[in-house]
C-alpha cells in the first residue's frame, strides 16, 4: 500500500463555486475519488509541499502539545451537531479535520476518516488512538454506533468533557496564586542567599566582633549554596524524569493516592473532585447504554484516584454476583453516606442515571465553593509566609549593624 501523503486540490461544488483544500491520500486518484464522494468536481490536484524542507513543522520533544480535553469537547459537540443534521460521517470527519485548530487532532481525524472510508467503524478507529481519545469516549461512541444514537452519545461526551474542563479550570484558578507566591518566595530567598548575603558577609568580616546567632546561621546557609544548588537541580531533574515515567504505575498510585485524600484541607477537596468525576462519568456511560460492568471498570480507570478505582473493582464484583451497586459502596469510606444513599434510591426507583447526575452537579458546586474558600484562606497565609521568610532574613542581616549602633551609643 502506498504511503499516505498530503495533496492540495481545487474544485467546484454542486453550486459551481470554486473550493480549495487539502486531503491526505496515497495517490492522486484516491483524492479524486474522495472529492467525488464529497460532491466536488476536481479542477487540479497537486502534491502538497507542506511538511518538507523549510516548511517542515518543528517539534521539540517534551514540549509538543497533544490533544487537550477542550479540543475533544469542541470536536464532540460539532460532530454531534453535524451528524444530527444529516451529514454523512465521512463528510463530517473531513470538515472537522480541516477546521479544527488543534494540529495533532486534525492529523488524527484525517486518519480516522481514512479508516472509516475503508469500512472500519469510528469507535475502532478511535481505539487505535487511545493516547488521545479517553476510554470513556471510545466506549460511549461504540455504544452510540451499536444503538443508532451516535449524535446523542457525542452530545453526552461533549457535555461531560465541558464540565471536566470547567472543573479543572476552577482548580487551576484556585492554585495559581499560591503557586506563584511560593515560587516568588523561593526565588527571592535564593537570590538573597547567593548574591546579597555574601556582600554583607564581607562587610561583617571587618567588624572584628562575633555575629549574632541568626546572622551566623544565615551566612552558613549562604556559603553552602555553592554545593546545595547544583545538588538540588540534579535532584529535581532526576525526580521529574522518574515521576513522569512512574506516576501512573499501580505501586506509586497505591502508596500516594490514599495519602492525598488525608491531606488537611486539600484532602477534602480532592475527595469531592474524585466523587464528582465518578458520578458524572458513570451517569454518562449508563445513559449511553454501556454495559454496567464495563462502565464500572472504565469509570474506575478515569476517576483519577486509586482508592476509588479499587473500590469500584469490589462494586463490579458485587454486581457480577447479582447484588446491588450501593451495598459495597457503604463499606468504602471514600464515598460519603449521601452518595451511597442516593445511589441506593436511584437503583430502587430505576433512575440511577438521574441520581448520579444530581450527585455530580452537587459536588461540582461543592468543589467550586471549596476552592473559593481555599483561595480566600490561602492568600493571606502566603503573604504572611513571604513576609516572615524575607523579613526574617533582612532582620538577621541587619542585627550586627544594630549591635554596632548600640555599642557606639
Amino acid at each position: 500500500m502506498s504511503a499516505v501523503q498530503p495533496w492540495v486540490y481545487t474544485g467546484r461544488d454542486s453550486k459551481g463555486k470554486t473550493v480549495k483544500g487539502k486531503l491526505d491520500a496515497p495517490s492522486e486518484g484516491a483524492v479524486a475519488t474522495r472529492l467525488s464522494t464529497m460532491g466536488i468536481s476536481p479542477i487540479s490536484i497537486t502534491e502538497s509541499t507542506e511538511g518538507t524542507g523549510l516548511n517542515r513543522e518543528i517539534t521539540i520533544p517534551g514540549f509538543s502539545r497533544g490533544v487537550g480535553l477542550k479540543d475533544l469537547a469542541i470536536m464532540s459537540r460539532q460532530m454531534a451537531t453535524m451528524i444530527g443534521s444529516g451529514l454523512s460521517l465521512l463528510r463530517t470527519l473531513n470538515i472537522l479535520a480541516e477546521q479544527t485548530e488543534s494540529k495533532p487532532l486534525a492529523r488524527i481525524l484525517a486518519q480516522v476518516r481514512d479508516d472509516v472510508e475503508t469500512g472500519v467503524s469510528i469507535s475502532e478507529s478511535f481505539a487505535k488512538h487511545s493516547e488521545s481519545f479517553p476510554p470513556i469516549m471510545i466506549n460511549m461512541v461504540r455504544a452510540g454506533e451499536t444503538g443508532g444514537f451516535l449524535d446523542r452519545a457525542l452530545e453526552s461526551i461533549a457535555v461531560n468533557f465541558e464540565k471536566e474542563v470547567k472543573l479543572r479550570g476552577t482548580i487551576k484558578s484556585a492554585l495559581t496564586y499560591p503557586v506563584i507566591v511560593l515560587v516568588m518566595s523561593l526565588v527571592s530567598v535564593l537570590i538573597m542567599l547567593i548574591f546579597i548575603v555574601p556582600i554583607f558577609d564581607d562587610m561583617f568580616k571587618g567588624l572584628g566582633s562575633s555575629l549574632p546567632l541568626p546572622t551566623q546561621i544565615l551566612v552558613s546557609v549562604s556559603k553552602s549554596m555553592i554545593y546545595v544548588v547544583p545538588v538540588l537541580v540534579v535532584v529535581v531533574v532526576v525526580f521529574s524524569v522518574w515521576w513522569s515515567k512512574n506516576k501512573n504505575t499501580e505501586r506509586v498510585r497505591m502508596s500516594l493516592d490514599p495519602i492525598k485524600l488525608k491531606i488537611p484541607v486539600f484532602g477534602s477537596l480532592l475527595r469531592k473532585i474524585a466523587v464528582a468525576r465518578f458520578s458524572r462519568n458513570f451517569a454518562n456511560m449508563i445513559g449511553a447504554g454501556v454495559p454496567i460492568l464495563q462502565a464500572l471498570k472504565i469509570v474506575g480507570e478515569t476517576s483519577g484516584n486509586w482508592v476509588i478505582e479499587s473500590a469500584l473493582v469490589k462494586v463490579a464484583e458485587s454486581v457480577r454476583q447479582g447484588q446491588s451497586i450501593a451495598a459495597p459502596l457503604l463499606s468504602q469510606p471514600v464515598f460519603p453516606p449521601m452518595v451511597t444513599q442516593m445511589i441506593a434510591v436511584g437503583e430502587d426507583a430505576g433512575s440511577l442515571e438521574t441520581m448520579l447526575t444530581k450527585i455530580a452537579d452537587f459536588y461540582d458546586q461543592e468543589v467550586e465553593s471549596s476552592t473559593e474558600q481555599l483561595t480566600a484562606a490561602i492568600e493571606p497565609l502566603m503573604i504572611a509566609f513571604l513576609g516572615v521568610v524575607i523579613g526574617g532574613m533582612v532582620i538577621a542581616l541587619y542585627m550586627p549593624i544594630f549591635s554596632i549602633a548600640g555599642t557606639i551609643k
